[in-house]
């Protein structure tokens, strides 16, 4: 079994909280995770219509069952009501980790959890692989890598990775988009999902989405959000000093794991890459969440933004570490140009710093003048960049 990073992060929680939230993607290693951590603990998944039917109609029963010990709750967005009786039992008890609770659907923990479990449960986000922990289990070629993407099981057993995604296509719009919004024009919104693969790196306009998909605004604003929800997608929001200028206030769209992202852009082999338009926005969008995954795994909060002004100059990623922000440029190629520190120099000359970094497809590192790094993806782990 691969070891996660979070698991540090987790164990920290447990020593500060009564109950603990892990939520990430279907199919991320939560409950691989916390079942590994927490191994005397019951296991209880709320997926299983009979004990989601005992939970739903007997909540107090059913939380008794565990009084002495706690337990893991999967899925427990499948019985949200169950956070409100669950208060009262943190509070007759002052230990901690009493309640692991995990869900795929961020809204209706946050919802849920926050309100009644507010200032008793610590939240850790598991997100799929990143490349530190898959190390050579990785494919080493990047269209490989943007195919196959970072989901636990196509690394745990041999699924045909184009079978795999287009099962858990179907699976997440059937299951959680019907339990998130009840939305009933299914075919529409996976049409919505694929477009909004083809936006990846591009500021969001939802007027142009709203006119291709065929609804209103305020329904791509409720649809974007069912897909954040469900950790499918994040918007990155742009950085909020101007430094005098003029700047684009748009988020841009990425999402969480590049192979889900490559199957709905309808990519059938990984060779598809090598000439596909869309490469360089996907490889930025796999670096932009190798930085998240490195944030989440300390159970840190999201500190990324990108910057832009509205005569086109542009940074990737802009670290916001509060005394410092740190520029960075993502490029796929592997053979550095002077165009890759374009965005570089226009940054460092108007905010009047130095340094930044390029992370680039190829394999050489670089210390170039003005303390510029050129750092290949693959040794992003190896640098402390976050």
């Amino acid at each position: 079994m691969i070891s996660r990073i979070a698991i540090k992060a987790l164990i920290t929680l447990s020593e500060q909280y009564k109950s603990i939230a892990v939520v990430g993607p279907r199919q991320s290693g939560k409950t691989t995770l916390v079942r590994s951590v927490f191994p005397v603990k019951p296991y209880v998944n709320l997926e299983n219509p009979d004990i989601r039917a005992f939970a739903l109609e007997d909540p107090r029963a059913f939380l008794s069952q565990f009084s002495s010990n706690g337990a893991i709750l999967d899925e427990a967005q499948r019985a949200p009501h169950l956070f409100s009786y669950l208060q009262q039992m943190l509070d007759e008890k002052e230990d901690r980790a009493q309640f692991i609770i995990t869900g795929s659907n961020n809204f209706l923990l946050q919802q849920n959890s926050t309100q009644s479990l507010a200032g008793r449960v610590g939240y850790l986000t598991l997100l799929p692989f990143s490349l530190s922990e898959i190390k050579t289990n990785a494919p080493q070629d990047i269209s490989e890598l943007l195919f196959k993407g970072f989901y636990p099981p196509l690394y745990d057993q041999p699924f045909d990775i184009q079978s795999w995604f287009s099962n858990y296509i179907r699976t997440y719009i059937e299951r959680d988009v019907r339990q998130l919004k009840g939305i009933e024009n299914l075919i529409i919104f996976e049409r919505f999902v694929k477009l909004c693969a083809g936006r990846i790196g591009q500021l969001l306009n939802k007027n142009a989405l709203a006119i291709e998909v065929g609804v209103d605004n305020k329904t791509i604003e409720s649809w974007i959000g069912v897909l954040e929800a469900s950790f499918i997608v994040f918007r990155l929001q742009p950085h909020h000093k101007n430094f005098n200028k003029r700047i684009v206030k748009m988020p841009k769209l990425y999402f969480y794991d590049v192979g889900l992202a490559s199957a709905l852009l309808g990519i059938q082999h990984a060779n598809q890459w090598e000439l596909h338009p869309f490469k360089g926005n996907v490889f930025e969008n796999l670096i932009i969440v190798e930085f998240l995954k490195q944030r989440f795994n300390q159970g840190k909060p999201n500190n990324l933004y990108f910057w832009r002004n509205n005569t086109g100059n542009e940074v990737d990623i802009i670290i916001d570490n509060f005394e410092e922000l740190i520029p960075v440029e993502i490029k796929s190629g592997k053979t550095i140009t002077q165009e890759y520190f374009k965005g570089l120099h226009y940054w460092n000359k108007l905010t009047g710093s130095l340094g930044g970094m390029v992370i680039y497809g190829g394999s050489t590192y670089q210390k170039r003048s003005g303390q510029i790094e050129v750092i290949p993806y693959r040794s992003m782990s190896e640098n402390n960049i976050i």
